[in-house]
This record gives C-alpha cells, structure tokens and sequence, in this order.
C-alpha cells in the first residue's frame, strides 16, 4: 500500500472518531433529527422541508438498529468523504503529498466538525458541493463528457438531499459564461447532462408539483421567522470564521488563480464563488448555507502553498502552516463545539468571555448555542410523558399531541413504550395522524409560550398539567405536560376539520 493511501486512511479514521469524542454524553439528539429519523416511518419523494434522501437514509438507519451510533456516523462518513474527495482533487491536479497533507488537515480541524456532528441534510449537501466541482475539475482536465454526466449526478444526489445545491448551479453557470469555457453551452452532452440530472430530480419535482409546492411554503415561513432575523454584515463575517485558522490556504488558492500557470484554467471557480457568494448575500442566507463553497479551494490553495514553501528555509513553513491549523482549533474546541456542559458555557456568558453569547433564530442573544439548547430536555419529555400514558387505563384511545416536531419526534425516538407514538400539526407530521381509533384522553404537549388553554377547555371537561420540562438550559424549557379527559363532543371529527384547515 503506498504511504499516501496509508496517509489518507488514517485522516478518514481520525475523522470519523473525532465526531463522536466532540459531543458531551450530557448532550441528547438534535430537534431537526428526530423529524429525519421519523421519516424513516413515511418514505415519500419529498417533504415540506427536505427532498427524500434523509428518509432513505434514515430507513437504513432504522434497520440498524436506530442506535446512536449508526444516527451519527453517517454525518461522519461525509464528512470523511468530502476530505477524501478534496485529496483526490489534489492528486489529478499533480499536487504533492504535502498539499495532501495540508488540506486534510485543514478540513479536519474546522467548522466541518461541527456541522458533522448533527445527522442532517448539511453533512451531504457539503459533500455534494465538492463532488460537483470536483467532476467539473475532470472535465476541464480530460475534456471527456463523461464527467459532464457525473456532475449531473452529483447535482441530483445533492438536490434530492437539499435543495441548497441549487445556488451552486446558479453561481456556476455565470462563472462558465465568462470563463474560456462558454462553447460548452453548444455541446449536446451538455444538454444531455442537463437531461439526465432533472430525469433524476423529477420524481421529487412531481411529487412538489401533486402537494403545491410544499417548498414556497417552507422557504416564506423560514424567511418570515428566521431570514428576517439575518444581517448581511453578519454573513460575511462568518465566512472568514468558518475556517479561521486554515483561512490562508483559501487566500492562497485565490490568488493562485491569477498567478500560478497551472491553476489559471480553473480560475472560473474563483467566478463562481464570488457569484455565489453575492446571491446569498442578496438573498440574507444563514452564513453555512455557503460552507459547500469552500472544501474544493483547500485542494487548490494547499497545492499553490506547497510549491511556495518547497525550497531553502521556506521548507521550515510548511510545518509552521500545519501547527497554526492545528492552534488556532484549539479555540474552536471551547467556543463552537458541545464539549463542555451547558453550566460551564453559562458561566463563560456570565463572565462576558469572547464568543460567549450566542444569537438564535429568534434574533437575540443567549448563554448557550441554540444547537446545543436543542440538544437537551429530550429524554426528561419522553420519560414525563410514557409516564403519564402509563398511568392512564383506556390506552387504545389516547392520543399524543405536541406543539412541534422535536416533541413529537424526542417522544417518539426515546419512549420506552412500545407503539406509543406521538403527533403534531407542525409540517410532515400532519400527515402522518392517524385518526382511525375513537379519542377520549389526549395528552398535549405545550411550549412554553403557548398558555391559552381555552381550545381545550371547550373540547374537554378535564385539564390537569401533570409536568413540565424543568431543565433551565433546554429550549423546550417550561413546556407542559397536560393530560385531557373526558370529551365534550367529537374529537376526531374536530381533529380532521382541523387538520384539513392547516393544510390548505
């Protein structure tokens, strides 16, 4: 086995096992894995807010086990992946093992570690982005249409797993105008390609055309209660602290582009990243929508860096490259991932410590990140609540309803029960109620926030809050526990009018 290999398999080793020792055991799932899990469960060609990729992913996941470990080494295998891709782009542009080196160790020890840790779209829409730019790489290389038709499918894999691949294209397309490329657009492998990656997305696109284009729907909410929050100025300021500590191979492969000869011909991915950049920026994205951008340069960047730094003393430079990576993540370990205990990143709020206060999605500032926040309260909710649904007799005819998915998919992932299962009206699971068994008792899950309890009073004659989650670091801290009895009229007949309403 040659040492590069060797070199590589220990990076993708370290990888992988370095995303399970950065999170905390006091830390539980995340709130947006509990609805991809729960997919696993109602496998269609889309949702109302991912394309179908998670929930084949998460049925292989189901047949595993469901275990922690399986739920999480799937972020980790993309992420091990994208470094395997960028090394790969490093070896078909001639680049040295060094430059190997260099990349797999920037990419290691970055934000990609953070983003790795969650089972969510965001792991695999990177990878994606690097697979795209990576066959394009070829193409311009070998001028083979084959890696034209790789490129669509990397395109389709990325898009039926977040529809985020398409600011990519959109970014791209621009970039190949003005490049010395723009002929390709009179080729019919071009097109051809074009064919093939929307015969892949168009089960997805049928399935978003017979359901109204769930996607619009999700796009205004999240612009209407998340984008809204976003500055532009923010934006870019988190571009350069993604990858802080590794920010110069960047710079370098940037100027590379312009200076080294062997780079000018792929100097339209410079293009492309700066027209991408722009429309997230019109569009006031959240700043990791542009991560994907990024891993493809480090191939570039390390390669440029390593010609620099391969004669005399400037020799002695390629350590020093590796050990500012290396001390600038130290921070990182502190700052941005769940190692320490909620209580310890309180008491570093308290001290007004640098990094310290965290902005949600609500826009204002918190002690604690809200990734962290929504990754406690969950096991104390799923306990309160099979305790509850213990207590109650009549079982064939209690229904579970909750505020929002991640009670309804914590609930439902760490119940003890078996066949319990909890609902929500919040998308996707308002399809999947299932309303086929008379309801007497509902046991309600409230947020906090939501205190009138006048619907239920006039639906039931008895309201007793039975618990609430008291852990003061979680989100879903002060969410009732509220058991319903006794109908006053009924409840499955209000429920499907109800149901019917929201989804018109």
């Amino acid at each position: 086995m040659k040492k590069g290999t060797i070199i590589l398999f220990i990076f993708i080793l370290i990888k992988i096992i370095l995303q399970y020792l950065v999170v905390n055991p006091i830390y539980e799932l995340h709130r947006d894995e509990f609805l991809h899990l729960d997919q696993a469960k109602h496998l269609a060609w889309g949702y109302h807010s991912v394309p179908p990729v998670t929930s084949w992913l998460s049925w292989l996941i189901l047949q595993l086990g469901n275990s922690y470990f399986w739920i999480k080494f799937f972020p980790a295998l993309f992420g091990a992946l994208t470094i395997l891709v960028v090394w790969k782009t490093i070896e078909t542009l001639k680049g040295s093992l060094y430059a190997c080196i260099l990349a797999a160790t920037a990419l290691t020890f970055s934000t990609l570690l953070r983003i790795n840790i969650l089972y969510q779209p965001n792991s695999l829409d990177i990878l994606c982005w690097t697979l795209l730019y990576y066959t394009l790489i070829k193409f311009i290389q070998t001028e083979n249409y084959k890696w034209l038709y790789y490129l669509a499918i990397s395109f389709a894999i990325g898009f039926l797993n977040k529809y985020n691949i398409t600011f990519c294209l959109l970014g791209l397309l621009p970039a190949l105008i003005l490049s010395k490329h723009p002929n390709l657009f009179l080729k019919p492998h071009f097109y051809g390609a074009i064919l093939l990656a929307a015969l892949l997305i168009s089960p997805n696109l049928i399935w978003q055309f017979q359901n109204d284009f769930p996607v619009f729907k999700h796009l205004k909410e999240l612009n209407d209660t998340q984008l809204v929050h976003v500055e532009r100025m923010d934006f870019v300021k988190e571009q350069i602290f993604f990858f802080l500590g590794s920010i110069f191979i960047i710079i370098a492969a940037f100027v590379s582009f312009f200076t080294y000869k062997p780079h000018k011909n792929y100097q339209l991915l410079f293009w492309a990243y700066l027209f991408t950049i722009a429309i997230f920026i019109f569009l006031k994205a959240k700043a990791y929508y542009a991560i994907g951008l990024y891993p493809i340069f480090f191939a570039f960047g390390a390669i440029y860096l390593s010609e620099l730094l391969q004669h005399g003393w400037k020799q002695y430079l390629r350590y020093v490259a590796i050990a500012i990576i290396l001390l600038l993540f130290l921070p990182m370990l502190r700052i941005d991932l769940p190692l320490r205990s909620p209580e310890q990143y309180a008491e570093a709020a308290k001290l007004h410590k640098p990094f310290s206060e965290h902005k949600w999605e609500d826009g204002k500032t918190h002690p604690i990140s809200q990734d962290f926040a929504d990754m406690l309260g969950w096991k104390e909710l799923a306990s309160k609540t099979d305790s509850l649904y213990t207590s109650i007799a009549d079982k064939e005819h209690v229904m579970i309803l909750c505020d929002n998915y991640g009670e309804a998919g914590a609930i439902n992932y760490y119940t003890k029960i078996k066949g319990l299962q909890a609902n929500s009206f919040s998308p996707d699971y308002i399809n999947w109620i299932s309303l086929d068994k008379e309801i007497k008792y509902m046991i309600r899950v409230a947020e906090a926030e939501n205190t009138d309890r006048s619907k239920e009073h006039v639906l039931f004659n008895n309201l007793l809050i039975t618990n609430t989650i008291e852990n003061k670091f979680a989100r879903e801290k002060g969410t009732q526990i509220i058991l319903l009895s006794n109908p006053k009229m009924d409840i499955n007949a209000i429920l499907k009018r109800e149901i019917a309403k929201r989804k018109d």
